[in-house]
């Protein structure tokens, strides 16, 4: 019968469950690669990082739209200006469309010649002054001909917004396969996101299709609509088959090319340099390590200010620590010599967490895209082996073409530049204006030093994009203007569309109409005479609702079709912006789409996910079950929660239980479903206003915990806690897929940020918030150039010289913003509404400078423009529309927001009227769920925990005991060097745990969970030290053999107890404290017993009242012959601060130790949940001869059969009695005098 005792805990030793780091990684292993895998399919390219929804903007151009090419009507010959707009471009986009327009006007045949060769430049060291030829980016450069010589050396091809860089980089690929006879094989495209590489992938193929069907009659293809088949058709007949042959051969082995991210790119280069790039397979690839940043910055700043007041808040500690690893090749400032000033501190912390995360990350295997990068630089940089990587690449790749260059960072550019730079065609496809992502390392600073390099800079003139008259309006605001460099300004591009696509109205639209908010009617002033920002902000955000339900009510056209919602995108900065858009809108009736950037973690749906998990979780907590009720999820209204009262409650803990189950079955997507059909989630929110988001955000959410929960292997808590973490803090973790989707296909206005909004175009933006600065006041990092170095200030604002850093930061932001506001302003195609509003910050903001603040068509844009009164504003701004021609810029006063009919009506409420509940109940604060830990936390630190971990009693501290000649000549600790403190604790439990003893091989089983374990915990131990010591743990005798002699059937590992204690639900009369366990102990134990003055010592100790439950966990319940059932206990205690021995682990010295840390507290109470256990599951249990004492293994001063006796082991048998009467007690059944002692 003592069989079934073990025989249901589940002892067979089987593979143990695999420990996770605190938030695990989202894993891509990086593994070798064939020659012949699908190179062109993306290269199975890694995850691209997600971004941000708000001050950390989302990742451009993945909600990119292509477009499809039509034919065009080619002006004559060598024309350089098109005669006429081309043919076949789309009429209107009702959502985003791609902003490279296939059309480029036909232009001179000239003869191909292929790349020439120069000379490698040096590495990069800031900005050089152009090469010959090359031109300067502010200045005029050569046009780019698309039929013209195909370029050859580095060539930098600069764009405008609009002029076209794909179609540029898919003709220029077709032409050096057709042309100059360039293997697919040898041809490399990099672009910026999984997005644009697909989107790129996908019309190089269709182009090179659409080439080669058109080149089979030449005659016909000499008269094509497309000039770059007009272009390939004009040769001879044999040439123009070998072109053709050339491109059918290349879409036959078309997986053979690499169209990548650079990061894949990188990884790709990696895997086949092989041995040259020291590339090992086996690590893992995260998308970001956000998750060990922040648990790098909790150790470090407890470790460095547990015992000391932090110079800093814990929160600071993130901030700096996120941004010191983001930053990660940034310079850290203050870097001179302030002595201990409290900026130095904050330094040398930035400091340690960039080293640590790198130690950590080395520890686990793990990678990041910037690792990628790094490593790649390494090998192509190595002085002996770097120019035979680089010649490798070479030989793999005679034509790179590299798109969205502007957003490159120096790490980048000197790949590309040491790989290709002077011996490989390299084309670098860039606009410098739109170069908006400094806050993720890109660096405009990269694309002015290729310019340098480069052997030719051609521009990308003619706009295919906006109608002329917006043009005309944008280049009166912007042409001329310098965006955060001298070298970066704007300049005319020429217009394909002279007239409007507008139409349909009395009156003419206006291409960029402003509109005025003034102080008036915008509520109370501060001293400087202006309004609140967040009553500005929600003015401009109702007039933008009423100014689009005019504009929709208008009559007004786009070409032949009706303007509608889907034609109207409103461009924006933050996350909060878009919630105050999507709410104006929803107050007057208009639809409205996220159209990309948010992290879905950021809404109400995902709180709405995190209660229903912790209902799920806690089934039985009425309150959980309360909160759940009235989510969508389960979509009942407060009335119907308060009507219901318990029985609705009662109701839907068991539907939440029998869903618990069910995740435990069949997964989360189960759930999920079940939930949904029971609760009819789908038909009851779409039939309210706003449903189809909801439904959007909740589906995309389950598809993510679903994801997962089976890629972890998570229960409802880990999954729960995950949730928890991500809605915490929206942006952490790798979580790829977390931009939230478009909720409906029909026609809605489009609300983006300006970073999402990247690439895309449509009919008419709105950009309500180019008067609102970004800036923020009080940043804790700065982060500027000095020189060619990047810089990342961390001091804080006491720091000296930080006045000098911050106005240098501040003019950097400056640049960007100016960049952000041409990015918003150039997604139009014909019209432009934008606001101007007085508040503090205006006089920072982008298009207050730039109107206001700099001479039409000067370079210069001030940081910095005063804002003047209202009156001398307007008077201002009329007078620079005025300059800008007839019908071009409008400006319109707003008196006050106008009030406008909503396009819809919508349903009354019906949720009555509510109260807030009040608490008319009195807490027992008494009855409470205990434990060892948390009895006993008031006599160390004053910190009550509610539950035990295993190792969370191990002193942080070692024991400070005198030293001795007995000491100083006994056998050393085999532990004397590893850590000590409640995390070593928590590892060498963990080891212990699932070590299997039955194992053919020992020493092997004990080295293979050490080293998992290490790696798991990420500590920096030798596992092969520790495996040597736990080895001889395990050989260490016990008396009844050791831990090695005992089966695995004869030991319970970890047997978690919860306990019901005296009193139940209602107070007794007599309490039950720990005064009352002393005076048990006074009666039962003999003078000559180890613990027999513990009772004094426990009367010391705050005298908790023990109602409620008491929990716990053994280490570890052995059998041995008898049967008798003995409780162990492992303990990592380091009883000395000198070189440990044996000696200092004597039977003397550890019941000092036991004394000390209250482990006779532990083991009576684990002796009496032993002794409930025996007595449910042995019928014929008896304690006397059942129970076998408790053994308290000090693992220090185990050293296997060596050890001598006495040494590392402490065994205490209590006696029955006391064990039986303190179960007794704790049960409530109270005999004696228990409160008076003896």
């Amino acid at each position: 019968m003592t069989d079934e005792l073990f025989s249901l805990t589940d002892l067979d030793p089987a593979p143990p469950p695999r420990r996770r780091p605190r938030t695990p990684p989202v894993e891509h292993h990086a593994t070798p690669s064939e020659p012949t895998e699908d190179l062109f399919a993306v290269d199975n390219p890694p995850p691209e990082p997600d971004q941000p929804a708000e001050e950390s903007p989302p990742e451009t151009a993945d909600t990119r739209a292509p477009s499809t090419p039509g034919p065009v009507s080619a002006p004559p010959i060598g024309s350089r200006t098109p005669s006429s707009p081309p043919q076949g471009v789309r009429e209107h986009a009702s959502s985003a469309g791609n902003e490279d327009n296939p059309g480029l006007p036909a232009l001179d045949t000239v003869p191909a010649r292929v790349a020439g060769s120069r000379t490698l430049s040096k590495a990069p060291q800031g900005v050089r002054e152009p090469a010959e030829g090359a031109g300067s980016v502010g200045g005029v450069g050569d046009r780019f001909e698309m039929c013209g010589e195909l370029p050859a050396g580095t060539t930098v091809l600069e764009a405008s917004a609009g002029t076209g860089k794909t179609y540029a980089i898919v003709g220029l690929a077709v032409r050096f396969v057709a042309e100059a006879g360039v293997d697919v094989s040898e041809l490399l495209l990099v672009t910026f996101s999984r997005a644009a590489t697909q989107e790129l992938r996908e019309r190089t193929r269709d182009k090179f299709v659409a080439v080669a069907a058109a080149l089979a009659d030449a005659e016909t293809a000499r008269d094509s609509d497309d000039e770059l088949i007009r272009h390939l058709a004009r040769a001879e007949a044999a040439e123009v088959g070998r072109r053709r042959a050339r491109l059918l051969s290349a879409l036959s082995d078309f997986d053979s090319g690499t169209i990548a991210t650079t990061h894949s790119f990188c990884q790709r280069m990696l895997d086949e340099l092989g041995l040259a790039g020291e590339h090992d397979p086996r690590v893992r690839l995260v998308e970001n390590v956000d998750d060990l940043v922040a648990t790098v910055a909790d150790d470090l700043f407890l470790a460095r200010y547990a015992r000391g007041g932090p110079p800093f808040s814990v929160k600071e500690a993130h901030q700096l620590a996120a941004a010191a690893v983001q930053d990660r090749h940034a310079r850290l400032v203050p870097d001179e010599e302030i002595g201990d000033h409290p900026a130095a501190e904050r330094v040398a912390f930035a400091a340690a967490v960039r080293a640590e995360t790198e130690r950590r990350k080395r520890l686990s295997g793990l990678r990041d895209f910037d690792d990628l990068l790094v490593l790649l630089h390494e090998v192509l940089a190595d002085p002996v082996h770097g120019e035979r990587a680089c010649r490798r690449i070479r030989e793999r790749y005679r034509v790179a073409l590299v798109d969205e260059f502007q957003d490159t960072d120096p790490l980048q550019w000197d790949i590309l530049r040491r790989a290709f730079h002077g011996h490989a065609t390299l084309v670098l496809v860039g606009d410098p204006k739109q170069a908006i992502y400094a806050f993720r390392g890109a660096e405009v600073l990269s694309y002015l030093d290729a310019v340098a390099h480069a052997d030719t800079r051609r521009e990308l003139t003619t706009n295919r994009r906006s109608d002329a008259g917006l043009l005309g309006a944008l280049e009166h605001l912007m042409t001329g203007a310098a965006l955060g460099h001298k070298e970066i300004t704007v300049s005319s591009v020429a217009a394909v569309r002279p007239h409007t696509r507008l139409n349909g109205t009395v009156e003419p639209p206006i291409p960029l109409r402003l509109r005025l908010l003034p102080r008036a009617g915008a509520g109370p002033r501060n001293a400087a005479g202006f309004p609140a920002v967040g009553r500005q902000r929600a003015r401009v955000a109702d007039d933008l609702a009423a100014d689009i339900v005019r504009l929709l009510d208008s009559g007004t056209h786009l070409d032949e079709n009706p303007l509608g919602p889907g034609d109207i995108a409103v461009l924006v900065r933050t996350r909060a912006q878009i919630d105050l858009v999507r709410a104006a809108l929803d107050r007057v009736g208009v639809a409205s789409v996220l159209a990309g950037g948010a992290s879905v973690f950021g809404t109400q749906s995902a709180v709405d996910w995190l209660w229903l998990l912790r209902s799920l979780e806690q089934p039985h907590r009425a309150d959980r079950v309360r909160l759940a009720a009235g989510t969508p999820l389960l979509g009942l209204s407060a009335l119907e929660i308060d009507s219901g009262g318990a029985d609705l409650v009662g109701r839907l803990s068991q539907q939440l239980r029998e869903s618990a189950r069910l995740f435990a079955r069949s997964g989360f997507a189960a759930v999920f479903e079940k939930l949904s059909a029971e609760t009819e989630l789908a038909p009851r929110l779409l039939a309210v206003a706003g449903g189809e988001r909801q439904l959007t955000d909740l589906r995309h959410i389950a598809q993510l915990l679903d994801r997962v929960a089976l890629r972890e292997s998570l229960g409802l808590t880990a999954l729960t806690r995950w949730l928890a973490d991500r809605v915490r803090d929206p942006a952490s973790g790798a979580v790829s897929d977390r931009s939230r989707r478009l909720d409906r296909d029909a026609a809605a206005v489009q609300i983006a940020t300006v970073h999402a909004s990247k690439g895309l175009e449509f009919p008419v933006v709105y950009v309500p918030f180019a008067w609102d600065s970004a800036k923020n006041p009080n940043p804790v990092t700065l982060l500027f150039h000095d020189g060619p170095d990047r810089v990342l200030d961390v001091g804080g604002p006491e720091a000296p010289g930080y006045g000098e850093r911050k106005r240098r930061s501040e003019a950097e932001e400056a640049g960007e913003e100016l960049r952000l506001l041409y990015v918003a302003l150039t997604r139009a195609q014909s019209q432009v509404v934008a606001w101007w509003a007085p508040a503090y910050g205006t006089a920072f903001a982008p298009l207050h400078r730039m109107i206001l603040g700099r001479m039409p068509g000067s370079a210069e844009v001030p940081g910095k423009c005063e804002v003047a009164p209202d009156p001398a504003v307007l008077e201002q701004l009329s007078a620079w529309a005025a300059t800008a021609g007839p019908g071009l810029v409008a400006i319109e006063p707003v008196t006050k927001v106008p009030a406008v009919r909503p396009r819809w009506d919508r349903a009354e409420s019906e949720a009555g009227e509510l109260a807030a509940a009040t608490f008319d109940r009195v807490v027992d604060t008494d009855w409470r769920r205990t434990s060892y830990s948390a009895l006993t936390a008031g006599a160390h630190d004053g910190h009550a925990v509610a539950e035990e971990t295993p190792g969370s009693d191990e002193p942080a501290a070692p024991a400070e005991l005198d030293a001795d000649a007995e000491i100083a000549g006994a056998a050393p600790s085999l532990m004397n060097d590893l850590p000590y403190g409640a995390e070593f604790g928590t590892l060498v439990h963990g080891v212990l745990e699932l070590v299997d003893t039955d194992a053919p091989d020992l020493a092997t089983e004990v080295r293979a969970r050490c080293a998992h374990a290490i790696e798991e915990l990420m500590a920096d131990i030798d596992p092969d030290a520790l495996a040597s010591a736990l080895l001889a743990v395990l050989h260490t005798p016990l008396g009844n053999g050791s831990l090695a002699a005992i089966s695995s059937r004869d030991r319970l590992n970890e047997m978690d107890f919860e306990l019901p204690l005296a009193g139940g639900d209602t107070p007794r009369a007599e309490r039950v404290t720990l005064r009352s366990i002393a005076a048990l102990l006074r009666r039962h134990l003999p003078e000559d017993d180890p613990f027999a003055s513990y009772a004094d010592q426990l009367d010391t100790i705050d005298d908790s009242v023990l109602r409620g439950y008491l929990t716990g966990s053994i280490d570890a319940v052995l059998r041995v012959p008898g049967p008798r059932f003995v409780v162990v206990d492992y303990k990592t205690n380091r009883l000395g601060t000198d070189d440990l021995t044996v000696a200092h682990y004597t039977r003397e010295r550890m019941a000092a130790e036991m004394m000390r840390s209250h482990y006779p507290l532990q083991a009576i109470l684990y002796s009496a949940a032993l002794h409930r256990y025996l007595r449910w599951r042995l019928p014929d249990y008896s304690p006397g001869r059942h129970l076998g004492g408790i053994s308290y293994l000090f693992v220090r001063g185990m050293i296997g059969p060596e050890t001598p006796p006495g040494c590392g082991v402490f065994d205490w048998d209590p006696p029955v009695a006391l064990v039986e009467e303190l179960s007794d007690l704790l049960a409530g059944r109270l005999s004696g005098d228990t409160e008076n002692g003896r």
